[in-house]
């Protein structure tokens, strides 16, 4: 059984299908790609996994959990995270606020105990100072810990902000972009740790990714979308040689 399953969801807006009946399938542990044209409906898939839109038809489970209307927070308590492709941090925050902020879907205490920080509060803070120093070592953030997220390189922040989703330990990690206006060392550091973390840290990762050469080189299935459907599905190499997907990206006409 897949541990992400998306059955025939459609996402309306005003008439407007931005997604038609799109399935997909991953499996725990798994890297999967979803890639296609700027419209495709990469995005609005990812929110509406993440609970952000409710698709008008179809479902979404995971590890059979249904997800098709959970708001956020819910999808969140199950184990999925979100990297934004625009960086959604505190920029008048430091990069260790940032990634103990995250953590506050985990803090479950009553008022007394928060009042004078004893007890359970005192083991969740603990807890959750431990899981966020342990992000920041295997973000290699170590240098920026202190530093105001508004005061970072672009690259750094990107990567603050897979910390940030990291800090949640999902089991189902979306990563939107995370490449997105990088330099090439900095796409070689994010791809590393991208495969860092599933392969240290077990975690299924859904990559939506406009650079085809890192799509090609790290994923082990490719979903291809275009105008809101799901037009090829496979191994990259697979992918690479449908002649659909040809079409969508460069206007090649198949016979």
């Amino acid at each position: 059984m897949a541990q992400l399953a998306v059955e025939n969801v459609t996402l309306s807006f005003g008439g407007l299908n931005a997604l038609s009946g799109v399935s997909l399938e991953v499996n725990s542990g798994e890297l999967v790609s979803v890639i296609g044209p700027n419209g495709a409906g990469k995005t609005s898939l990812l929110n509406c996994i993440s609970g952000f839109y409710h698709p008008s038809r179809g479902r979404i489970e995971f590890e059979g959990h249904d997800l098709t209307h959970a708001s956020p927070h819910t999808v969140t308590h199950y184990g999925v995270a979100r990297a934004f492709q625009n960086i959604e941090l505190f920029t008048g925050l430091t990069v260790l606020e940032n990634l103990m902020l995250a953590r506050h879907t985990y803090t479950h205490y009553g008022l007394l105990a928060n009042l004078w920080f004893y007890g359970k509060a005192l083991k969740i803070a603990v807890e959750n100072r431990k899981v966020v120093e342990e992000v920041i070592d295997f973000m290699e953030l170590e240098a920026y810990r202190k530093a105001l997220v508004g005061d970072l390189p672009y690259g750094v922040r990107k990567r603050v902000e897979v910390a940030r989703a990291l800090s949640l330990s999902p089991k189902l990690l979306l990563l939107d972009e995370p490449m997105a206006g990088m330099t090439l060392e900095e796409k070689e550091d994010m791809v590393r740790f991208i495969l860092d973390i599933r392969a240290e840290r077990g975690t299924t990762i859904i990559l939506i990714e406009h650079d085809l050469g890192v799509v090609m080189d790290i994923s082990d299935r490719v979903y291809v979308l275009d105008f809101g459907q799901v037009i090829a599905v496979g191994t990259p190499e697979e992918v690479a040689q449908n002649p659909r997907v040809q079409e969508a990206y460069v206007g090649v006409e198949h016979a």
